[in-house]
């Protein structure tokens, strides 16, 4: 075993928002529509729960309970940045990184993001903690554009991959946060479910 890494704390952090969102969807809203165009509020959950496998090269298991394959995805990933691998050098479509770095710039991220999509779909609150909001500000406006052309474009990293979508209009003086979810193509805007 090796020590956390504040990758780790970051990971916990996010998954502990994320699965106290998904407790918190009653029955009926499961079928809520989701600022993801294509997805219902368990299509979030589904996509979250997808992208932890593919961290880890794995199928998670499911079941008819979300909450649960929640949890079990979070164990795998908790117990592989716990363990030597989290260390070992993995492929990406930004370049070979650790597997903790990739976790981070993307499972970890999407639990953000996308916790805030669950919210918006089941009338929850959409607060996304601050240094949250500055540290996904910052990743994404320093991706060159050529690149964000393709994070922009749906299934350019895989079948049912979409990373951004298109840039939603948001004032310039509006909070960092809509400015955010703006420019990764989400409508702040909008009106919850």
């Amino acid at each position: 075993m090796i020590p956390e890494t504040s990758i780790s704390d970051r990971y916990r952090a996010r998954a502990d928002a994320f699965e106290a969102k998904v407790a918190h969807v009653r029955a009926d809203q499961w079928d809520n529509p989701s600022p993801c165009a294509k997805w219902t509020a368990r299509g979030v959950v589904d996509h979250v729960i997808d992208m932890h496998g593919v961290m880890l090269g794995v199928a998670i298991p499911r079941t008819d309970d979300p909450l649960t394959d929640f949890r079990e995805a979070r164990r795998q990933i908790e117990e592989a940045l716990s363990s030597d691998r989290a260390r070992s050098e993995v492929s990406t479509p930004l370049g070979p990184m650790t597997l903790e770095d990739h976790i981070d710039r993307v499972v970890s991220d999407d639990l953000v993001l996308h916790g805030w999509d669950l919210a918006r779909a089941t009338g929850q609150d959409e607060t996304i903690p601050p240094a949250d909001v500055a540290r996904l500000w910052a990743t994404a406006t320093a991706v060159p554009p050529e690149l964000m052309e393709r994070f922009r474009t749906p299934g350019a990293f895989g079948p049912g991959i979409e990373v951004y979508g298109e840039e939603v209009a948001v004032p310039d003086d509006a909070p960092l946060q809509d400015r955010l979810l703006g420019y990764v193509g989400r409508d702040p805007m909008s009106k919850s479910s």
